[in-house]
């Protein structure tokens, strides 16, 4: 039987490789999406003229209620939800003494209770089934943390916590939670920086480049098989030798 793969985030540069990858590995994938609808249905419609299973759906991670009716509305659409990939995410730069507590909070409520939010919804279906994956993308900030993106730094770091916790929780009833923590991704989240800082950050990472968004999804998919039952609690670094 089919499987069914949530992604939020799922219109966005990581996101758009995770959906074509679980795609492409025969999954039925949800694109979830908030204010990117545009480019959600666009990718979805193209996908389903290319013989692939997908659907998209709207809701803002960081309110209960929203995700709650998502995963009901999709639960009742294709059965289940197998693979949850708690993609959806926000940053910020800013010295620390400058930023305000509603960015703060805007940060955390995203990254951090977004994924809390979406993995309570679907735990209860996963536990009936006796299987699931949850798959949580962190980031190397969220290992050794970054000066001006402490709120986000915080925010992964709570990510990689949440997982280790959850995945001894739930390893019982069949369900593993890992987490991927990519470093510099070539995503439209570079296009702040000027080509001269995009190369003075080349040659901080060993291996001399940034990160495809394809090299997040292929992580994203070996902990997303069903082969995996015996992986979970793990944090894989995708960051080019940055954070080892």
């Amino acid at each position: 039987m089919k499987k069914t793969a949530l992604v939020t985030g799922g219109a966005g540069g990581i996101g758009e490789a995770i959906v074509r990858r679980l795609c492409a590995d025969s999954f039925t994938v949800v694109i979830n999406y908030f204010s990117s609808e545009e480019k959600a249905k666009a990718l979805s419609s193209e996908l389903v003229l290319s013989g692939f299973d997908c659907f998209a759906v709207k809701a803002d991670v960081s309110d209960e209620k929203q995700v709650e009716a998502m995963i009901s509305q999709i639960v009742e659409k294709t059965g289940g939800i197998d693979v949850l990939v708690n993609n959806s995410g926000v940053a910020l730069q800013k010295l620390f003494d400058l930023t305000s507590a509603e960015e703060w909070q805007k940060i955390q409520s995203v990254n951090l209770t977004g994924t809390f939010n979406c993995a309570k919804a679907v735990v209860p279906h996963m536990i009936s089934g006796k299987y699931g994956r949850i798959i949580n993308i962190s980031s190397m900030w969220g290992q050794v943390g970054a000066s001006c993106e402490v709120a986000y730094s915080s925010a992964k770091a709570g990510v990689i916590g949440l997982t280790k916790a959850l995945a001894k929780e739930l390893a019982p009833s069949g369900i593993t939670v890992n987490c991927v923590s990519p470093g510099a991704v070539d995503t439209a989240m570079m296009k702040n920086f000027s080509e001269e800082e995009i190369a003075a950050l080349c040659e901080e990472i060993p291996v001399g480049r940034l990160a495809l968004p394809e090299e997040i999804a292929v992580a994203v998919a070996f902990f997303a098989d069903e082969k995996t039952a015996y992986i979970t609690g793990q944090n894989l670094g995708v960051n080019g030798g940055m954070v080892v």
